[in-house]
């Protein structure tokens, strides 16, 4: 399990300098945050959440984007990861962080009331 999580951590770290450096798409910006990453057990699969401000659209294509990218992106992976295999990849939109601003809206919105 602590293999498995070290290597998650290693392709975070390297998806989120691939996707800031070496991705040349105008839909794809610096605005994008790798926020998770989980590979199963025997490191064939890799899904990338990925976090973007804007608006739903505009985060489904940046997904759409990226999955179609998916072959590319893996091949620059390859040359940083230190695995044997790596990962076929899968990226997923994290809604995590919209989720805690909107519960962060209706909090204050309560203290106001208050």
């Amino acid at each position: 399990m602590a293999n498995l999580d070290r290597v998650a951590e290693e392709i975070k770290r390297d998806m989120t300098d691939i996707i800031r450096s070496e991705i040349n798409d105008p839909r794809i910006d610096s605005l994008i945050s790798v926020t998770e990453v989980s590979v199963s057990g025997d490191l064939g699969h890799a899904k990338i959440y990925i976090s973007k401000l804007g608006s739903e659209e505009e985060r489904q294509e940046v997904v759409e984007v990226l999955n179609k990218a998916g072959g590319y992106i893996r091949t620059l992976l390859s040359r940083r990861l230190k695995t044997r295999t790596v990962p076929a990849l899968e990226f997923l939109l994290d809604d995590s962080m919209i989720y805690g601003a909107k519960i962060d809206g209706i909090l204050n919105e309560l203290k106001k009331e208050q």
